[in-house]
């Protein structure tokens, strides 16, 4: 994949990840979350992990994300009131951050390691999909059953507790 991919994805990652801690709407938080989680899913495609790139798709952005939707619109949470900056807090937040990423840039320099280029990945033989697949429906059949279930309980304790009760 090209760098320039990378980058696209990797921004667009960030800043939703920095909306989702901004926006003060529970819902477009969520929402903010989903498209940094699609940015983490490219950013694994740029990594030939494509499975994980997909998994991470369907299971994160899909359904963990409807999940939340779904609680935050069962509890009825409205927007977060404004409240007045403490100025103290935030000055030894933001000293802390610097001195943070001051000792995160010296470790950095000093690392040998950090200089030298990475080495190019080798392709896997073999189809990862099929691989997992032969793997999870092999040796681990019965905790995929189990965890299926599991869902299917937690799906009806849901749909359960959101009836609301006729008079």
């Amino acid at each position: 994949m090209s760098p320039f991919f990378f980058w696209i994805a990797s921004a667009l990652m960030l800043i939703f990840g920095a909306a989702v801690i901004i926006n003060r709407n529970p819902v477009a938080s969520a929402l903010s979350l989903v498209v940094s989680l699609v940015g983490l899913a490219a950013l694994f495609m740029t990594l030939d992990a494509f499975f994980i790139g997909i998994i991470q798709v369907l299971v994160y952005a899909g359904a963990v994300m409807v999940l939340f939707l779904f609680i935050i619109m069962l509890l009825d949470l409205r927007a977060e009131e404004r409240r007045r900056v403490n100025s103290v807090a935030f000055a030894g937040g933001l000293a802390v951050a610097v001195i943070f990423f001051g000792q995160l840039y010296l470790v950095i320099a000093h690392l040998r390691a950090s200089k030298l280029p990475f080495a190019k990945l080798p392709s896997p033989p073999n189809d990862d999909v099929r691989s997992i697949g032969l793997l999870l429906f092999g040796n681990y059949n019965l905790p995929f059953q189990i965890i299926g279930l599991l869902v299917v309980v937690a799906t009806i304790g849901v749909i359960v507790l959101s009836k609301k009760e006729l008079r």
